[in-house]
């Protein structure tokens, strides 16, 4: 099923980047909110503290089963805002290429940002997202 989510890349920008600059959806829909996913396990403790790559693939499942839970898919998110508790670009770029693995082809409007620290203790990664789904 088709969500109506169009990605554009303009011409005008550099092609190089690993997502859409803008994306549109048509109306009517409805909206998907996601508040940030965490790299918590099923009893609410932090995985793999220290490991940027196995918490951003945490928070990628629970992302997917948070929209799951709303009927959605990561293809219905037209954005997403990537969190990482880090000053250094290598380890925002770690946590990046797992994001990246999980959206494929379909790179949405995101903003990836270092951040000084997350809300759960050791917590690195935090993703979260806007789906659009048919009315």
């Amino acid at each position: 099923m088709s969500t109506g989510v169009r990605l554009i890349r303009h011409p005008d920008l550099a092609p190089s980047v690993e997502y859409a600059y803008a994306s549109t959806v048509d109306a009517p829909v409805r909206s998907v909110w996601v508040a940030g996913a965490c790299p918590l396990d099923a009893d609410g403790r932090t995985v793999a503290p220290g490991d940027y790559a196995a918490q951003a693939r945490q928070v990628m499942e629970n992302l997917r089963v948070a929209l799951e839970g709303a009927g959605a898919a990561l293809t219905d998110v037209v954005k997403t805002t990537v969190y990482v508790a880090s000053s250094r670009q290598a380890d925002l770029v770690e946590a990046w290429k797992v994001y990246r693995e999980h959206m494929g082809g379909h790179d949405v409007p995101s903003t990836l940002l270092g951040v000084t620290v997350l809300g759960y203790a050791d917590q690195l990664v935090e993703v979260e997202a806007v789906a659009v789904l048919p009315a």
